[in-house]
């Protein structure tokens, strides 16, 4: 065990020394950037550092010279937007779509067309943090996208990128938020911050919210409480602790199917739950999150952190679960699939109940940075080690079928629960990662450098039955390599060209496979990626990036089995795609950010021709978001705020058969700033959806059966923030 299990008690490995620049080193050595842990919020829309590239595998460079796709959903941004869930704070960046995202649930998503794992697709301050659990953003200070292949940054993950949600820092900050929604929700938010002396701060934020849903019988409640302390110990010792707590509870809606495995449901609703039965119980969700970092400076040029990080979740689950249909009358003759909805929309109700389920994640990491120079060509070095362990312990759930309903009835029938209980809890999971990476960053001159490294990965897991005994044990060993080439003719703009491989788990074979039940291997991944990065003035950056990942196609694969299916690594998945992002201010009274993905993502040489020659399920061809703030100029403190989302036809069959039809989206809002006594007051009235325009936003799976999200419908969401 890494870690106690409280996320208080963190234990630190002791510092590996590092060597320092000798005294005759050449002038032409480069210094490293400090660590200023007095760091204030702005009210920029745009980035100008990630955590990604100051202790990560890119080196110590500004978000300017890294050789990647990184976009920054500010402070700022997500102040204007008032997001709650993760489907709604990435809206902003079109390479982002939502995968398997239930209201009342947590929530995944895809990058760049690849589902992240909730297990290692998300950070708390870089940290890998248990990504089971709900969405809270009030003790965040920006949340980082890396999109595209992390092998380096990040060892065992999927293809698509990361996900990085970094805390607030102390700072003097005394402000209170109230507010509510068109459905009558309350919200109150507090946000405290101040240095004590020039060498130790403090913030703490905290939030309750009782959610009014827009879905019936699903309203909800949060409450969370996070800690920030920054202490400067010397002036070349600094220690940041961040530790966050929350607990929620809310009936999760379940999503449709395809009516007889290949019609989008007509006139479908959007708040109505599927399947509610009186006795469903709210879905609980208690998670906490905490890192501890400690970073030393020996020299200009050499630079040390080590880092802790913990993250628990226990989720009660409780579902009254609308799926398949192998119990209705209208599947007996066996012509429909028992997965997925009958054609007349008939659909079974099972009484899901999976209490104590409990993720926990604990990782530690170190890394000594620094710069030298061989010659004329500097170098900068970042060496480094990581262990990281998941546990997951889960009792013997119930999954009973007591009913069955239809999509179109006002009232869902009464069944009565299953009499029976989950069983005792057990240990079902224990995942090790080791790993040990270095990369170079080479500056050949003004405008060139290369950046070459490797993560070496060690992979050791062993999944257990409901009894305890062991039913898979995986090991894996795994080189990553990453190169990159930047050319920098001037300073505002950096062009480059990467390459980088990737490590992923396998997945499980869906149950209604011939070798259901069954993980498959560990899955090697490529990436070659162009990109260029330009800064407009000071306010505005501009990027675009070409890429190409190749992994291997994952599916069920249709052949003479008494299932008719087997679930199998066969071909090649290879998602081709283009990117531009804008960020900043255009002029004085303008901020913007715009997002626009293309993207070709199709499986080649699977066996199974019907699969290929269209998009893979849950990859939009066409992808687009504008957000727009202008302060008008002849109402001082007045700005009015406006989005546009717009989503091509979303396959949602692997033939490629059955789609969903493309949507545009638009939002708007108000801001308005002003002071009461000398206090700073700030109003912001969102509306989502202004046009209640009808759209299905997720075509995802889970598990391996697919499902179907609508989107949320017109909500306006008003609140106020007031500075003590």
């Amino acid at each position: 065990m890494i870690l106690a299990r409280t996320p208080l008690a963190l234990a630190i490995l002791a510092l590996a020394a590092a060597a320092h620049a000798a005294d005759d080193a050449p002038p032409q050595a480069r210094t490293l950037p400090t660590v200023d842990v007095h760091a204030t919020t702005t009210d920029s829309y745009r980035a100008a550092d990630s955590q990604l590239d100051t202790f990560g595998s890119f080196g110590s460079a500004p978000l300017h010279d890294t050789p990647a796709a990184i976009t920054v959903i500010t402070r700022a941004q997500i102040d204007d937007r008032q997001p709650r869930t993760l489907s709604e704070l990435v809206r902003g960046d079109a390479a982002i779509t939502d995968n398997y995202a239930p209201a009342g649930y947590y929530q995944d998503v895809s990058i760049r067309g690849f589902p992240l794992d909730l297990a290692t697709g998300f950070r708390f301050n870089g940290m890998i943090m248990s990504a089971e659990q709900l969405l809270a953003l009030e003790g965040k200070e920006h949340v980082e996208v890396l999109k595209g292949l992390g092998g380096l940054e990040a060892g065992v993950v999927e293809p698509g990128g990361l996900v990085n949600y970094v805390s607030k820092r102390p700072a003097d900050v005394h402000n209170v938020t109230i507010g509510t929604d068109s459905h009558g929700s309350n919200y109150e938010a507090l946000d405290l911050g101040a240095w004590f002396s020039p060498s130790f701060g403090l913030r703490v934020n905290a939030a309750n919210e009782k959610t009014h849903s827009y879905i019936e019988h699903a309203d909800g409640r949060r409450s969370f409480v996070s800690i920030a302390a920054d202490w400067k110990i010397t002036d070349k010792a600094t220690l940041l602790l961040d530790t966050d707590y929350q607990t929620s509870g809310q009936r999760s809606a379940s999503g449709y199917q395809l009516l007889g495995g290949t019609t989008v449901p007509a006139h479908a609703s959007r708040t109505r739950l599927l399947g509610y039965q009186s006795w469903q119980r709210p879905v609980g969700i208690h998670s906490s999150n905490t890192s501890l970092r400690f970073n030393y400076r020996f020299s200009d040029n050499w630079n040390a952190q080590v880092s802790a990080g913990h993250s628990h979740t226990v989720i009660d689950d409780n579902v009254a679960f609308a799926y398949g249909c192998f119990y209705a009358e209208s599947c007996a003759s066996g012509a429909t699939p028992g997965y997925f909805f009958a054609p007349n929309g008939d659909y079974d109700v099972y009484d899901f109940r999976s209490p104590d389920d409990t993720r926990q994640n604990d990782e530690v990491r170190g890394v000594v940075t620094g710069s030298f120079a061989t010659g004329s060509v500097d170098h900068e070095l970042n060496v480094g080690a990581t262990s990281f362990r998941r546990t997951i312990d889960r009792r013997a759930y119930v999954y009973d079928y007591v009913g069955t309903a239809n999509i179109y009835d006002r009232v869902v029938p009464s069944f009565a629960p299953s009499p029976n209980e989950p069983g005792p809890s057990v240990r079902r999971l224990t995942s090790w990662q080791r790993t040990l990476f270095a990369i170079d960053r080479i500056h050949l001159g003004e405008q060139w450098q290369v950046l070459a490294g490797t993560r070496f990965v060690r992979l050791d897991e062993s999944a257990y039955d409901d009894t305890g005994a062991i039913e898979r044990h995986t090991r894996s060993s795994q080189s990553l390599p990453q190169a990159a080439l930047l050319w920098q003719p001037t300073a505002p703009l950096t062009t480059y060209v990467s390459y980088g491989e990737g490590l992923s788990l396998g997945r499980e074979a869906p149950y209604w496979t011939s070798n259901g039940g069954t993980t498959l291997a560990p899955l090697h991944s490529r990436q070659v990626e162009a990109g260029v990065k330009y800064a407009i003035g000071e306010g505005l950056d501009l990027q675009a990036a070409v890429y190409r990942i190749r992994q291997a196609y994952q599916f069920a694969r249709p052949d003479d089995t008494a299932e008719g299916f087997t679930f199998v690594q066969q071909g090649q998945e290879v998602h081709t795609g283009v990117e531009l992002n804008l960020a900043g201010r255009i002029t004085e009274n303008l901020r913007l950010t715009a997002s626009l993905n293309a993207i070709r993502a199709r499986a080649e040489n699977t066996g199974a021709p019907t699969y290929e020659g269209h998009q893979v399920v849950n990859v939009p061809r066409w992808r687009s978001a504008v957000y727009a703030d202008y302060s008008l100029p002849f109402a001082p403190g007045l700005a009015i705020l406006g989005g546009w989302r717009y989503a091509g036809s979303n396959v949602a069959t692997p033939d490629g058969a059955t789609r969903v039809p493309a949507y545009n989206v638009f939002d708007a809002g108000l801001r308005f700033a002003t002071q009461v006594g000398g206090h700073a007051l700030t109003w912001r009235l969102n509306v989502d959806n202004v046009f209640n325009r009808f759209y299905w936003r997720d075509t995802g799976s889970s598990g391996g059966d697919s499902y179907l999200f609508p989107g949320m419908p017109r909500l306006a969401r008003l609140s106020v923030t007031y500075e003590l």
